[in-house]
């Protein structure tokens, strides 16, 4: 593979990451908004969460990673 290659592979990595968290946080918001009960509530709030939590990590993780082979 060419160094280009290898460029565009793992922009495409970040974006698909980037675009499965914002489902996700998005899916925790579906659930938080029709939730009936608290437990669901607070499974929402927590699906949310955790999915904001790995948009703001997971790529930088990965470009640290990459920056240092």
């Amino acid at each position: 593979m060419t160094s280009d290659q290898i460029a565009r592979n793992r922009w495409l990595a970040l974006v698909a990451i980037r675009i499965v968290t914002a489902m996700g946080a998005v899916f925790g918001l579906i659930v938080l908004a029709r939730a009936p009960d608290t437990a669901m509530r607070v499974l929402g709030a927590a699906i949310v969460l955790s999915a904001l939590y790995a948009m703001a990590v997971v790529p930088r993780g990965l470009t640290a990673k990459w920056r240092s082979k």
